[in-house]
């Protein structure tokens, strides 16, 4: 039987490696997103960044744009490669840890 569990890559585990060498990846909610790098076929690169689209814009229009996006394009992409904002997702878990534990006491 095939191993179908995505691990996060090696350079995202290195920020965090107690806790991210753990998590199987199966969906990344767009807050945790950075940046997206779309590689087309034929070499040409788009590198969106979601950081800077969030203050501007809400999470669900930058989800829409996109998924209108890759849709529009999705038989000329070649690769995506999506760019987690650690930071965002470390202080986010040890806050809702904190706040479990807490709890619990």
């Amino acid at each position: 039987m095939p191993n179908n569990k995505k691990k996060l890559p090696k350079d995202i585990i290195e920020h965090w490696p107690e806790i991210f060498s753990d998590i199987e990846l199966k969906v990344v909610p767009i807050k945790y997103l950075h940046s997206v790098r779309v590689e087309f076929i034929g070499g040409k690169q788009w590198v969106i960044d979601i950081a800077k689209s969030k203050v501007t814009e809400s999470l669900e229009s930058i989800e829409n744009s996109l998924l209108e996006l890759l849709n529009q394009y999705q038989d000329q992409i070649l690769h995506i490669d999506f760019r987690l904002d650690t930071a965002k997702l470390k202080t986010d878990i040890q806050n809702r840890t904190r706040h479990f534990l807490k709890k619990r006491q």
